[in-house]
């Protein structure tokens, strides 16, 4: 609270989500080549991914010393054009398909998982 109003009248932006990692600086490659934008360091051993006039949320990338262990809880949906093409974009560029696809009556999902395994998904809408 802010002192001069109730928590009703409090404002949240969305700015960023954080991923833990052990290799920011590769998280950062992998997800500039597939999003595009801009890396910066905002602290030493960290990598942030702005997006080219900060049109959407940036990913902040922080190391951490533990590993991943188990399916990551929140993850990313990527809409594409071409599923097959991204795919192999995304294995080309260190990333890997995790074999799974789900269809649903408004479109086709294929999860896939960056070079720390944290899962994604790539979606594409049925027109």
């Amino acid at each position: 609270m802010n002192g001069s109003g109730s928590v009703l009248d409090m404002h949240f932006r969305w700015s960023a989500v954080t991923v833990d990692c052990a290799d920011p600086a590769v998280l950062a490659s992998f997800w500039v080549a597939v999003l595009g934008g801009v890396v910066t360091v905002p602290l030493p051993g960290w990598r942030r991914l702005d997006t080219q006039g900060h049109t959407q949320p940036a990913i902040t990338f922080q190391p951490v010393p533990e590993p991943k262990r188990g399916k990551t809880r929140i993850h990313f949906d990527l809409v594409v054009d071409d599923l097959e093409h991204s795919q192999e974009k995304v294995i080309g560029l260190g990333g890997c398909s995790l074999n799974q696809r789900h269809d649903y009556a408004e479109g086709i999902v294929v999860v896939m998982a960056d070079p720390e395994g944290n899962e994604f998904c790539l979606v594409r809408y049925v027109d």
